[in-house]
């Protein structure tokens, strides 16, 4: 952890289907209730909103003008934080599941970096360090899991080798 700093992520994902869609409804009704219980963890301290209009999660904010690409922008205190969140709870249940939902992309779609303690990440910013990991692997400046030490949940999961490495 970096003294002074947070943990920002972005996770992006291209759904199967448009959000409106059946095939896709069980996903898009969850969204509220897990987007709701990872405001209320420990470590927790901002998420991209989108309009507030319920079941829509932050859907609104398009990727390239494409409505299936959404995504999840946070910030944390820390990494145990996230980590908690994404594997110790009922997160872990929908991500395990995510191939029900979201196309298999062929490109890294996952990127975490430190922004100073009170900053919060444009959608923008958050896809220049995901481009910045594509092009240039790990570094301080963007990374995934395995540049963490102190975390270890993500082997567990069998993520290793997979583009949330």
């Amino acid at each position: 952890m970096m003294q002074g700093h947070h943990l920002a992520e972005l996770n992006v994902g291209r759904l199967i289907a448009p959000t409106d869609d059946p095939r896709v409804a069980e996903f898009m009704a969850a969204l509220d209730r897990i987007n709701g219980m990872g405001k209320r963890m420990p470590g927790f301290v901002w998420m991209m909103e989108g309009s507030g209009k319920p079941g829509t999660g932050n859907t609104e904010a398009k990727i390239g003008g494409d409505p299936q690409y959404v995504s999840n922008l946070t910030v944390w205190e820390d990494a145990q934080s996230l980590e908690t969140f994404v594997w110790k709870t009922v997160h872990r249940q929908f991500y395990d599941r995510r191939a029900n939902w979201f196309e298999v992309l062929g490109e890294m779609h996952f990127v975490m970096w430190w922004v100073p303690a009170g900053h919060r990440p444009t959608l923008d910013e958050a896809l220049a360090r995901l481009d910045h990991l594509r092009d240039n692997g790990p570094s301080d400046h963007a990374f995934g899991w395995a540049h963490l030490g102190e975390t270890t949940l993500w082997r567990q999961r069998n993520c290793a080798g997979m583009a949330a490495e």
